[in-house]
């Protein structure tokens, strides 16, 4: 049996593995991974620059241009990877300052004076300044408007921060657990899910297509007549799954070359050219800790995905012996899809259900808890002992399948008729 098995496995994975669609899916994925990794560095390859350098023209009707250079540059230094400006005084009409702004991309700001506010400003640009560059602009304004102020009334800087120190509130935290920290990492765990969703979707109709291919062609009834159904049915089992998990592998091979191509062209600094939002968040998580306890819980992970695939193509092939067309097996594979969609959406809301008894219930679920359970852990509604749980419970799962499964598998794949099929589906699992 087990020289049978390797040898329809070895057969089975060989037809999709060795093909020119294997093939060139994998090349398509590699440049689209490798390409959105270092989608900045070849967007400046062809001419484009998310650093060009951003002109600000000053018009100023208050002389204090070199008060607003000075806290500009001491601002914008707060803002990783912010966008290099180059300020400079204009002396010319603000008609002509208007033609450079449209001809040219500029930004033209005016400073004048006003009698009850010390100044004001307006500034023109083509299309908007963007909330950083905006931003910074009004600090800086409002810096001048202090500094003003100050002058009137004599205040001296140092009596000004001295007025305007703030108290140092100390923050103790009794729980060891930081929520805010834990639902940060939450955020970007379910675009991690979403390979295993696409690579579980594709397992069910890889199992379904080969099953009916087979009894289409009517080589399902030589290949019976050599083995058995349980050898058929793991030889299906174990070949797809391999494949799905070679295929898997092949992605982080590729996210894996991709982050060292980028390594290499950033000199070091794989940051370099993301922006300020992203390069903090990244770097939140490594100071919090929650990269680390990842790591540790990565073998948990691991196991929970391969026992979900395995539950997966058991099922799915369980349902592929029970159709006679792809069409048929199409409408069937219905109820997987729908289950496996369950446990994506509540991973990517997770966060909104945080403590929920609800939330923790549907991670014990088998086919969803690989989907849910690690994001659950991460924020901290779960625990060690409750990913134990779901384990348990898909192993039981599994063990369920396989022993009624067979005895609808040897039924249905010899089946080729829709009447009376579900008398004998039923009537195979109370067989001993």
């Amino acid at each position: 049996m087990t020289n049978k098995l390797l040898f329809l496995t070895k057969i089975s994975l060989n037809k999709k593995i060795k093909t020119k669609w294997f093939l060139i899916a994998n090349l398509i994925f590699a440049i689209l991974i490798v390409g959105l990794i270092n989608v900045d560095s070849i967007i400046k390859f062809f001419g484009g620059d998310f650093n060009e350098t951003q002109e600000i023209l000053v018009i100023d009707k208050v002389s204090v241009f070199d008060s607003f250079d000075t806290y500009y540059e001491e601002s914008s230094k707060y803002l990783t990877d912010y966008v290099d400006t180059d300020i400079s005084l204009y002396s010319d009409s603000y008609e002509e300052g208007l033609k450079l702004v449209e001809e040219e991309d500029k930004i033209l700001l005016v400073i004048s004076p006003d009698s009850e506010n010390y100044i004001k400003a307006k500034v023109v640009s083509n299309e908007g300044l963007g909330n950083a560059t905006n931003a910074l602009i009004s600090a800086t304004l409002s810096n001048i408007r202090s500094e003003l102020a100050l002058n009137k009334y004599n205040i001296t800087p140092e009596m000004y921060q001295d007025i305007n120190k703030m108290v140092e509130l100390e923050d103790v935290v009794l729980s060891e657990e930081n929520l805010e920290d834990n639902l940060a990492a939450a955020a970007i765990l379910p675009f991690l899910v979403l390979p295993l969703f696409m690579l579980i979707i594709f397992l069910v109709q890889m199992i379904g297509a080969e099953v009916n291919e087979e009894k289409t062609t009517k080589s399902m009834e030589i290949i019976i007549s050599n083995v058995s159904s349980k050898t058929h049915f793991l030889s299906k089992v174990l070949s797809a799954n391999l494949f799905v998990i070679i295929q898997g592998v092949l992605l982080i091979v590729f996210s894996g070359f991709g982050i060292v191509l980028r390594y290499i062209i950033t000199d070091g600094n794989l940051m370099n050219g993301l922006d300020s939002e992203m390069t903090g968040f990244i770097n939140g998580l490594s100071l919090n800790g929650v990269i680390d306890t990842i790591g540790i819980m990565l073998p948990i992970i691991i196991v929970m995905i391969l026992l979900t695939f395995f539950a997966y193509s058991l099922l799915a092939g369980i349902l592929a012996s029970m159709t006679t067309n792809l069409e048929d097996f199409q409408q069937l594979q219905t109820p997987i899809v729908i289950i496996s969609l369950i446990g994506f959406y509540l991973s990517m809301m997770s966060s909104m259900f945080t403590g929920s008894l609800f939330i923790k219930i549907m991670s014990y679920i088998p086919f969803i808890s690989c989907l849910l359970s690690p994001i659950l852990y991460i924020m901290g509604d779960i625990g060690l002992i409750d990913l134990v749980i779901s384990i348990v419970l898909l192993i039981g799962t599994i063990y369920l399948l396989i022993k009624y499964g067979l005895r609808i598998y040897k039924v249905g794949i010899l089946n080729y008729s829709q009447t009376g099929l579900w008398q004998k589906m039923f009537k195979a699992i109370k067989e001993k």
